[in-house]
C-alpha cells in the first residue's frame, strides 16, 4: 500500500513540476483519500459515459489539491498522459483548478473556497426530489470549514435528511499561512458536526485499508455523514510534512534532491518531465 502511495505521489509531482506551479502540500494530503474514492470502487462512474444520469456526483470543494483529482481521472481513463502533463498550460483541459463542463470528470468548477459543500447539498436535495439512489461525496478542506457558507449547508442538509451525501474532511490541520488552530481555534472538527447534527466518522486518512471499509459502510441514518480524514499536510515528503510554508510552492534544486530521494524518482524522469516545461 505504501508503495502505491508513494508511487502517486510522484507522478501528482512530476505533473506539477513540469507545469512549474502546483499546490503540491495540499494534493500530497488527500492522495490516499481519493486513491480509494476512484480505485476501490466506491465511485460509480464510467468515462464512456461522463453524462449518466446514474452516476454518483463527486466534488472536491478544495479545488487547489486537483492535481489528486486529475491523476485519478486520468488513471480511470477519462484522459491520456499527455493531457494529464498539460496541467496548467495553455490551452489544456486541466486549470489549476476544477473546471466544468470544460474538464471531463469534473462535476462542478470549485477554487473559491467553501462553495463546493453548498453545490453539493444543492444536488444531494435533488436527489431526493427526484427519488434517486446516487450518492454525493464532496471533500473539503479543514481550512475551508471557517467559512459560513460551509454552515449555512450544513444546516440544510441536516434538516432536509440528507443521508445520501457524504462530506470528506482533509483534516490536514494546516492552511495557507498557518495551522488551523492557530488562526481559528478549532480543536475538534469531529464536536462541531456533530453538534448541527451529523452522523461523524473519524479515521486515519493515509490508511488505505480503514479509509475503504469507513466509506464502504452504509449511512443507516437519516443524516448526512461527515468523515474526518486526519491527515498530513504534503504527506510524503519530509521537508513538506506540516510545513505551512509549502502550500504554494515548488523545490528549488537543493530541496528538488530531497524529493527525488523520498519519492524514487530519477535524473531520467525529471529530465523527461522537463521535456513538458
Amino acid at each position: 500500500m505504501e508503495n502505491i502511495s508513494k508511487e502517486i505521489r510522484k507522478q501528482i509531482f512530476l505533473t506539477g513540476y513540469s507545469a512549474s506551479i502546483a499546490h503540491l502540500a495540499s494534493a500530497f494530503s488527500m492522495v490516499e483519500i481519493m486513491y480509494v474514492l476512484f480505485e476501490k470502487g466506491i465511485l460509480k462512474i464510467d468515462p464512456q459515459n461522463i453524462s449518466n444520469e446514474n452516476r454518483d456526483i463527486f466534488v472536491l470543494s478544495k479545488g487547489h489539491g486537483s492535481l489528486a483529482l486529475y491523476y485519478e481521472l486520468f488513471k480511470k481513463g477519462f484522459y491520456d498522459k499527455d493531457t494529464l502533463f498539460s496541467f496548467s498550460k495553455k490551452g489544456s483541459v486541466l486549470g489549476g483548478e476544477p473546471c466544468f463542463p470544460k474538464t471531463p470528470g469534473i462535476e462542478c468548477s470549485t477554487g473559491s473556497l467553501g462553495h463546493g459543500l453548498s453545490y453539493s447539498v444543492g444536488v444531494a436535495k435533488s436527489k431526493k426530489i427526484d427519488e434517486k439512489l446516487e450518492n454525493i461525496y464532496c471533500l473539503v478542506g479543514d481550512g475551508e470549514c471557517e467559512e459560513g457558507t460551509t454552515w449555512e449547508a450544513i444546516m440544510f442538509a441536516v434538516n432536509h435528511k440528507l443521508n445520501n451525501l457524504t462530506i470528506i474532511v482533509d483534516n490536514n490541520k494546516i492552511q495557507k499561512m498557518d495551522t488551523v488552530e492557530k488562526i481559528i481555534g478549532i480543536k475538534s472538527w469531529k464536536k462541531i458536526f456533530e453538534a448541527y447534527g451529523c452522523n461523524v466518522e473519524e479515521v486515519d486518512g493515509h490508511d488505505i485499508d480503514k479509509l475503504e471499509k469507513c466509506l464502504k459502510n452504509k449511512n443507516n441514518t437519516d443524516c448526512p455523514r461527515v468523515i474526518i480524514a486526519n491527515t498530513v499536510k504534503g504527506k510524503g515528503v519530509s521537508i513538506m510534512e506540516n510545513n505551512p510554508s509549502w502550500h504554494w510552492k515548488l523545490p528549488n534544486k537543493r530541496e528538488l534532491k530531497k524529493f527525488m530521494e523520498e519519492l524514487n524518482i530519477s535524473e531520467e524522469e525529471i529530465e523527461e518531465c522537463k521535456k513538458h516545461i
